[in-house]
């Protein structure tokens, strides 16, 4: 069964399915761009990990010591000090997977292009964002073009052009942002709720011309493979901040392809 939105469906990004939906996106674009690549370029997995060090309390700081008394047949009075009833953390420590993919030259080894599909940890402040960013300059440095992905609605963007400049491509919902370092410049995909998710241009070693990489086909291809029908919770609000307007939209679609109950006004 297709899917009920032309494009990014906005239910996906329930806490609960987003890191199913990463990783099997990233699969569907290598599926994608592998045709697309040879016999010049391949496209390889990667693994940017990260360590999360957090800390939970065991039980409060608050408690009554009770001091023991002294035997009856002990010797001289001896000084019996205690600690003072300290608070108790466990500490652990998380190491985190975020895959992304990278398009090589296999003759040199050189890679040429970096592709990332944004996590929310990419997108608010902590060690998840704090590695992004750190990699994403370790691209810009070392020459490799870079496409980020963000079908994420919330979190703070990662776009190199200033807010006021993505503003001005309003309205939109989510953004591809395609970095060149030959010129270096970056391109702007902004895509409304209502539309389908866009065809990009990769780029690759020069003089190699751009491959056009379909974002609608490889969600497509996601979608088919995975269960999310099932778990989208359709007759509930989608996750996030929304307007009226596309409130009412989304509940028209749902209704049309059947997965509310009533007919589509």
């Amino acid at each position: 069964m297709p899917g009920p939105f032309p494009g990014m469906d906005p239910y996906i990004e329930r806490h609960s399915l987003w890191a199913d939906f990463h990783d099997s996106f990233i699969a569907a674009l290598r599926g994608t761009l592998q045709p697309l690549l040879k016999p010049k370029y391949a496209a390889f997995t990667q693994d940017r990990l990260y360590v999360v060090e957090s800390d939970r309390p065991i039980y409060p700081d608050v408690a009554v010591v009770r001091h023991p008394q002294p035997s009856s047949n002990a010797g001289p009075a001896t000084a019996l000090l205690e600690a003072d009833a300290p608070a108790v953390f466990e500490l652990w420590r998380e190491q985190v997977r975020q895959p992304f993919l990278q398009i090589v030259e296999p003759n040199s080894g050189r890679i040429v292009t970096a592709i990332e599909v944004l996590s929310p940890d990419n997108k608010q402040e902590g060690p998840g964002r704090n590695s992004y960013l750190k990699k994403r300059e370790e691209f810009w440095d070392s020459g490799t073009n870079l496409v980020e992905i963000d079908l994420l609605r919330a979190g703070q963007r990662t776009c190199r052009v200033s807010p006021e400049k993505l503003a001005s491509l309003a309205p939109w919902r989510y953004v591809i942002a395609v970095s060149r370092c030959f010129p270096p410049q970056q391109e702007i995909y902004a895509i409304p709720l209502q539309r389908r998710l866009s065809r990009i241009a990769i780029p690759l070693c020069q003089p190699d011309k751009d491959i056009i990489l379909d974002l609608q086909v490889a969600f497509e291809r996601c979608w088919d493979e995975s269960p999310y029908p099932e778990w989208l919770h359709y007759d509930q609000a989608p996750p996030g901040e929304l307007t009226q307007d596309e409130l009412a939209w989304c509940d028209q679609l749902l209704r049309r392809a059947g997965f509310r109950a009533g007919a589509a006004q």
